[in-house]
């Protein structure tokens, strides 16, 4: 099949969940046999990474418009060439651009993610745009995807969409490697880590905040960065503590061998589906803590530690440094057993393959015009 992918700002990996999904679904559908193009707003020294075309279009750099301004633009070139078989969206902003690719007769499916509405990010105009593009989502593109069992009931109760249910995927085990950890001072299972963009809805600073009230002699590794929000990073690092490290963002090899050897994983985020550096840790054979949401307890389940609170937090932090070698071990496999049986990257291909293949199969019945 001749796949596209766009929404997302592009392979290689280099920014968020969306971007390490576009990279982990794209190269294994290319390793497939299928020829896959992922629209990307950053130019790559070559035409192709591991076998994926990269179709690059400028953005307009801007913390409201860009992604569907880049999107609109991206959906136009697609429209003009018209010579894919299926087209996958990805987040539910980008719901109104998928009839440019139905109207040139390109079946589409859209991943919508989670509520991206309820991010502090977005005023209320952008806000508004989210809660639009839900109700656009459930009859413009072809297919909604949803990764997470939540988001898929809440489309089914609001709206009576139903939708294809595919979670993100994980790798499986740690890697040898921790040159990265030298980089930053960090020793193996000596400090707990939170990977994330700096946002308020992902609560770094909540995460800084609660380590800083536990006495112990590990470090936390604070890694992340993100466009727009220069004054909440500012509060993030705002800290005289001198076993936090706030390197900024770790991407590939460094980001492995992080998530390889950390003590434990922190994972605070309270808004969207299914998070990959959540089952990404797990993956990984990680004690994981877990701000308990619905989508969040959904994915931990019982293999890992929920909080609600910074309060709490602080106090399970206080209970993991409390707990023997056999305990944290138990949360350790529990964890690396629920990814190798829910979240397997190869079975999230085999998923899309399954959907692009319907989807194709009956193009011309379901595309607009």
């Amino acid at each position: 099949m001749r796949i596209a992918l766009l929404g997302t700002r592009g392979i290689p990996a280099s920014y968020g969940g969306f971007e390490t999904f576009a990279e982990e679904l794209s190269t294994r559908l290319a390793e497939r046999g299928h020829h896959v193009t992922v629209y990307c707003r950053q130019p790559h020294s070559e035409p192709t990474y591991r076998g994926v075309h990269l179709q690059y279009l400028p953005p307009v750099r801007h913390k409201y418009l860009e992604t569907i301004a880049h999107t609109f633009i991206s959906a136009l070139h697609l429209a003009r060439h018209a010579d894919f078989d299926v087209a996958l969206f990805c987040n539910g902003a980008n719901a109104v651009f998928t009839p440019f690719a139905r109207l040139a007769g390109i079946p589409t499916a859209l991943n919508v993610d989670g509520l991206e509405r309820k991010r502090k990010k977005w005023n209320a105009l952008a806000r508004g745009w989210y809660w639009i593009s839900e109700t656009l989502s459930t009859f413009c593109p072809n297919e909604i995807v949803t990764d997470a069992a939540q988001i898929r009931r809440y489309y089914r109760e609001r709206y009576g969409a139903d939708s294809t249910f595919i979670p993100y995927g994980a790798p499986l085990g740690k890697v040898d490697s921790d040159a990265v950890l030298a980089q930053l001072g960090l020793e193996r299972d000596r400090y707990f880590l939170y990977v994330t963009r700096f946002e308020p809805e992902n609560n770094p600073l909540m995460v800084r905040r609660a380590f800083e009230r536990v006495e112990t002699d590990l470090k936390l590794a604070l890694i992340g960065d993100a466009p727009y929000a220069a004054e909440y990073i500012r509060q993030v690092r705002e800290t005289s503590d001198p076993r936090i490290l706030l390197p900024g963002a770790i991407y590939g090899d460094g980001y492995h061998e992080l998530q390889s050897h950390s003590f434990a994983y922190i994972h605070a985020t309270e808004v969207g589906g299914t998070h990959p550096a959540l089952i990404e840790a797990m993956g990984r054979g990680s004690l994981v803590l877990y701000l308990h949401t619905l989508e969040n307890h959904e994915v931990a389940g019982g293999a890992g530690i929920p909080f609600h609170d910074e309060d709490e937090l602080a106090a399970r932090l206080r209970e993991v440094l409390r707990m023997s070698d056999e305990q944290r071990n138990r949360y350790r496999q529990a964890a690396l057993e629920r990814v190798r049986r829910h979240y397997s990257w190869d079975a999230v291909t085999d998923a899309y393959e399954r959907l692009f293949e319907r989807l194709t199969g009956s193009s011309h019945a379901t595309h607009l015009g």
